[in-house]
């Protein structure tokens, strides 16, 4: 029995190598932390706040307004022909967009113009990006839209009461830039994750393809809301579509034909175009010629943009009455549009590396909302495709903004009146032919499901709440999907027992890597999430099934056998007493049943976090396994980890036992086994002669 026992503790040896170097004494302490005194803190803070000087007031001024830092080192030479080319690109761009996203806004061109000016010179003002675009976003307009269509229903106004919508609009615009620089509510934004703003996006895109049909073939059909809109609205599509206008068709068909194949030129040549081609102000200037010298209104009876007057309206205070009736419109309304600006800020600072100031920008967008709305302007974003124009054409700074906002200004004093005859056919095509890079997104499902199958659910149902249900619920829908997905991950997270990399101090999964070398008597559970009250249960229920071994019903089998004994052994005592037997015959029915392991070791290094029944979870395992003999170590825990466990009580008072039940690393924890347990055994087997005493101090000490 010896001789078996030497030879198993000699292959043990074998398999674990202990690295002398390693296994130093050497201790990590924590700092000691000098108490803040918070209410000296808080009166610096206030004393610093307060104070007036001449210093503090200018940096205060320049902070607000980056454009005082960066326009007096403008470098004119480098830069201003690259500036002018892209504002005069987007200028030109931005014309045609702005009166096609009237439609989607339901109000007036002249107003989407008035948009398109004040957002390009304010941000040149404030904004912290050098390159973004802000003025008329298709999504935004959509998302105003339908807040003006709503309030005009329920007030009893017919649709095309421009008054009464402009006014709903304005309220809405100054409100969400309220929200966004006074109450900061920006900051919601952070949960707003990829996927589910591309499935916001792309959901919202077809309610605006879905809002343009009727447009593009010239019914008049009452503009659905709330829930089922979109297929209320093909239904009355398919029902009214013998009232379809035939010279809206034919026009709509030609456009769509000429804008596609125009883009799918761009794109495949984009390398060799110095700036895209503006095939939409060509098809408007065109457009505009035939509609008016062939009447296509008075013959044909084709719908049109009518009047759009010159200069600018008086400025006016928004509705605070009608603020009311808008107010929750207004959050998901400033929740996108700070969304999109920041998202498209800090990609391209990254692209052409520099910082931009997240906090500024808030201020910047919540402005570009604010002011315009006393001047008739609805709400505005930064803009993805007119950005990767800006930047395709030589922008290097925000004066191309007002470059840009010079074009618009031409427009609104002197050529606003030749639109009067283009036709609102022509401009849904212009909006619908904007979408494609929202619609192909639908190609790339199979791609999202193959790299992160939770993300492509979140993206999915986004998509399909917000063309569905409407943009705002779609948008609640995505962020409460997107958070439930990372509370699903972290409530059953992946969980799995380590193995040794061989002749390393590394420990891997099992499962995943071959040829790893378990270590003997120990398992070493990993648990891939922060430990908390909703995933408790699942740490349980998972180690319990990892290791094999549910202490609870082991225990409770052990009482069981216990019992049993006692009363096989009073049995044989009375036995004993009749035929002779000694005591020594019933020993063995004492024997407990051998476990396999003695030691468990926690892999902590996912903990990112423990709350109170993280802490009594593993206080409760702690005293179940020890119940049984069975050590439980922990390893890799952070510090904020090892404060939660020594404000919990897991550790004895003073925290005596701690270097003994936590260590830095998996493979300290093995070497502590290896140490507190093997060397019993082998002590025991060296006292019996059955292994040699040198053998035992060449593994331990070697030379």
């Amino acid at each position: 029995m010896h001789e078996v026992n030497a030879q198993k503790m000699e292959r043990q040896i074998e398999a674990i190598k202990i690295d002398d170097s390693s296994a130093s004494a050497f201790q990590m302490e924590r700092k000691v932390h000098t108490k803040i005194n918070r209410k000296e803190i808080i009166q610096a803070k206030l004393r610093k706040s307060c104070s007036c000087t001449t210093q503090r007031l200018k940096n205060t001024v320049l902070d607000f307004f980056p454009v005082l830092r960066w326009l007096p080192k403008y470098s004119y030479k480098e830069y201003i022909w690259g500036d002018i080319m892209s504002g005069l690109v987007i200028g030109i761009i931005l014309v045609p967009q702005a009166i096609a996203y009237s439609l989607l806004a339901g109000l007036k061109p002249i107003y989407s113009l008035y948009t398109s000016f004040f957002a390009n010179i304010i941000y040149f003002l404030m904004g912290t990006s050098r390159h973004v675009s802000v003025g008329i976003f298709s999504l935004i307009s959509l998302m105003v839209g339908q807040v003006v269509d709503r309030e005009l229903l329920l007030a009893g106004f017919d649709l095309n009461d421009d008054c009464y919508a402009i006014g709903i609009a304005t309220a809405l615009t100054f409100l969400a830039g309220i929200l966004m620089g006074i109450f900061r509510l920006g900051f919601v934004s952070v949960y707003l994750s990829e996927s589910m703003l591309d499935g916001f996006a792309t959901g919202a895109s077809l309610t605006i393809l879905t809002a343009q049909v009727k447009y593009l073939i010239g019914i008049k059909i009452p503009r659905s809301q709330g829930l089922g809109m979109l297929v209320m609205t093909w239904f009355n599509i398919f029902r009214n579509i013998a009232q379809a206008n035939l010279c809206d068709v034919i026009t709509s068909t030609i456009c769509i034909v000429v804008l596609v194949a125009a883009k799918e030129v761009g794109d495949r040549y984009k390398h060799k175009l110095k700036f895209p081609l503006p095939t939409e102000l060509v098809i408007i200037v065109v457009a505009t010629l035939v509609s008016h010298y062939g009447k296509l209104n008075e013959v044909y009876g084709t719908s049109v943009s009518g009047a759009i007057p010159t200069g600018f309206i008086p400025p006016q205070v928004p509705s605070f009455n009608l603020m009311f009736r808008v107010a929750v419109d207004a959050v998901p309304l400033a929740i996108v549009s700070f969304a999109f600006t920041v998202s498209l800020s800090e990609m391209f600072a990254k692209k052409y590396a520099y910082t931009i100031r997240a906090n500024q920008e808030m201020f910047a967008i919540a402005f570009c909302n604010i002011i315009p709305s006393f001047f008739h302007s609805f709400a505005t974003s930064a803009a993805l495709a007119k950005t990767l124009v800006k930047t395709s054409t030589g922008c290097e700074t925000q004066v191309s903004s007002v470059v840009s906002a010079m074009v618009v200004l031409l427009v609104l004093l002197f050529l606003a009146p030749l639109f009067y005859s283009l036709q609102k056919c022509v401009l849904a095509c212009i909006i619908i032919v904007s979408l494609r890079g929202a619609l192909r997104k639908f190609k790339d499902v199979p791609q999202r499901y193959y790299l992160n199958k939770v993300d492509t659910v979140v993206w999915c149902v986004t998509m399909l709440s917000s063309a569905l249900i409407s943009t705002e619920v779609g948008l609640l829908v995505g962020v409460a999907v997107s958070m439930l997905s990372i509370i699903g991950r972290t409530q059953r997270p992946h969980t799995s027992l380590l193995s040794q990399i061989p002749s390393t101090v590394f420990y891997e999964n099992d499962q995943e890597y071959e040829n790893l070398s378990p270590v003997p008597k120990v398992k070493i559970f990993r648990f891939e999430a922060p430990l908390y009250y909703a995933n408790k249960d699942f740490f349980v229920k998972s180690l319990y099934k990892m290791t094999g071994l549910d202490p609870t019903l082991e225990a409770a089998r052990r009482k069981k056998q216990d019992k049993r004994e006692k009363e096989h052994l009073q049995k044989e005592n009375q036995a004993t007493n009749v035929n002779g037997f000694s005591q020594a015959d019933t020993t063995l029915h004492l024997v407990p049943k051998q476990l396999d392991f003695q030691t468990i070791i926690i892999d902590c290094s996912s903990f990112s976090f423990l709350d109170i029944p993280g802490v009594n979870t593993l206080k409760e395992i702690l005293k179940d396994y020890g119940a049984l003999n069975i050590t439980i170590l922990l390893a890799c825990c952070t510090p904020s980890v090892i404060d939660s466990l020594k404000r919990g009580g897991y550790f004895e008072k003073d925290d005596r036992n701690m270097h003994e039940m936590l260590f830095h690393s998996i493979h300290s924890a093995v070497q502590f086994y290896i140490i507190l347990f093997i060397t019993t055994d082998l002590a025991h087997l060296v006292r019996s002669r059955s292994l040699p005493a040198l053998l035992v101090y060449e593994t331990f000490f070697p030379s």
